[in-house]
């Protein structure tokens, strides 16, 4: 049988709000054996067609996706305005962990799902949420936080935190502050968590979203905002070997 990818809506709830997420998975594997799996955290656009995509790609790799739905089911904008505001209610709130964790718990529910090896990617918005929900104590083998901003590292994400983390960073991200950066290389050593912070040459804000530039250039970001093929190829090779080794060591 021809491996064919699947992608199916799974809706869920989480505070009387009606999300939406997006399973993928290759069928050619499931059935045979629960898989090891990925939760994908969207960028701050919400569930557009990219993060859909990139579900589809990670099925490819021979994990289940599950793309989490952090606004409400439908809610998706190309407005830098509407998603800072769709955005801030999560930052630095408790929220951030708790809406991330309903689509975990949803997406370990699956008959597909080998729960002892689910993994965390997330890109920008999504990124910052990957890196919360670890440091909740969520049962993660692994993240990766695309072009994400770095969120303070809590002093319990010390004894909670399961995952080992891999931070692929623009290196001329304009939002990442150099303070922000030293802040986090600063607990992860003295907390000593298992941890990698990659950086790419050249390499702004969402650089792996081919959308980018064309939505920089909408929203009056040109220059902060952009593509980098080299900095996404070369990040999702990163990943995939990463996801490798975390998803053998169970």
């Amino acid at each position: 049988m021809h491996a064919k990818i699947i992608s199916q809506a799974v809706a869920y709830e989480h505070n009387g709000v009606k999300l939406e997420g997006v399973l993928a998975y290759d069928d050619s594997l499931v059935g045979k054996t629960k898989l090891p799996g990925v939760i994908i955290f969207p960028e701050w656009w919400g569930m557009n067609d990219y993060v859909k995509d990139r579900a589809k790609k990670v099925a490819s790799l021979g994990y289940v996706a599950f793309v989490a739905d952090m606004y409400g089911a439908g809610v998706v904008t190309r407005s830098a305005k509407e998603a800072g505001a769709l955005a801030a209610p999560f930052y630095g709130k408790p929220l951030m962990a708790e809406r991330a964790q309903a689509g975990l718990t949803t997406f370990l529910k699956s008959d597909y799902v080998d729960s002892s090896r689910v993994a965390a990617i997330g890109y920008c918005f999504g990124g910052t949420i990957s890196q919360v929900l670890a440091y909740s104590g969520a049962p993660l083998v692994g993240i990766v936080s695309f072009h994400g901003g770095l969120a303070p590292v809590p002093s319990d994400a010390v004894t909670k935190n399961k995952a080992k983390i891999l931070i692929c960073h623009g290196a001329v991200d304009p939002f990442v502050k150099k303070t922000d950066i030293e802040a986090f290389q600063k607990s992860m050593n003295e907390g000593k968590f298992d941890y990698q912070f990659i950086s790419y040459a050249g390499a702004v804000h969402a650089f792996t979203n081919p959308e980018a530039t064309a939505l920089a250039a909408a929203n009056g970001l040109s220059g902060a905002i952009a593509y980098n093929e080299a900095a996404d190829r070369h990040s999702w090779d990163h990943m995939k070997l990463f996801l490798s080794e975390v998803m053998a060591q169970k």
